[in-house]
């Protein structure tokens, strides 16, 4: 932890104060206008301003185990299924209806624990959290949990995934709404941590997600 303390102590005065930064950190106090809702994990290994290069203010994130876009709760009471408000929910709708976000992008990765632990079947009753975040999350019948890993990357069910969840944003009313006037644009990526490589969704004629470069 003395490291991140460190750099947390020196970091007002080292990079925030530097001549080349100043102006631009300064302009922060006036409020922020992301580029794009970066939607991903949890992951300690997923940097989503190292990987795209964002300064501050150009990037609004969401991180959810498994990179999980829940379901859009009802607008009767707008509430999950417990009766607990949904704070990834409330982000999406934000960035869209508030911040006016021109771009979505769902990120997966490579070697994800939580897509892992559902292809494998792992039991996850030392972590009930866990457990009921993805049983709540990930449907019985969704086509992630009838695949088999062929790889540890788990790259083909880490993939299926991200499109699932591009495909349940769209049923958010907020992004509909900007999908239909051409003002939002979706993105499904996925990230390798040993590598950086990043590819994206592209065109399939078949039912298997196809990602190629960007």
């Amino acid at each position: 932890m003395k490291p991140l303390i460190d750099n947390a102590r020196s970091f007002a005065a080292t990079h925030v104060a530097a001549p080349e930064n100043a102006a631009a950190f300064q302009a922060l106090e006036s409020g922020q206008a992301p580029q794009a809702l970066f939607i991903t994990c949890s992951d300690s290994r997923v940097v989503p301003t190292l990987i795209t290069g964002a300064r501050p203010g150009e990037l609004f994130e969401l991180r959810t185990a498994g990179n999980v876009v829940p379901p859009y709760p009802s607008r009767a009471d707008d509430v999950s299924r417990d009766g607990s408000p949904v704070s990834e929910a409330a982000t999406i709708e934000y960035a869209v209806c508030v911040l006016g976000v021109r771009d979505i992008v769902v990120c997966g990765h490579s070697h994800c624990g939580a897509v892992g632990a559902l292809v494998r079947g792992e039991d996850l009753s030392a972590v009930p959290a866990v457990r009921d975040w993805l049983d709540h999350s990930v449907a019985p019948d969704a086509a992630l949990r009838s695949l088999v890993p062929a790889s540890a990357d788990v790259a083909e069910a880490v993939q299926t995934h991200v499109l699932a969840q591009v495909d349940r944003l769209r049923a958010y009313p907020c992004v509909s709404e900007r999908i239909a006037d051409g003002s939002l644009t979706l993105h499904a990526w996925y990230y390798e941590v040993h590598t950086g490589n990043i590819t994206a969704q592209q065109p399939s004629f078949d039912d298997r997600p196809a990602f190629g470069p960007l």
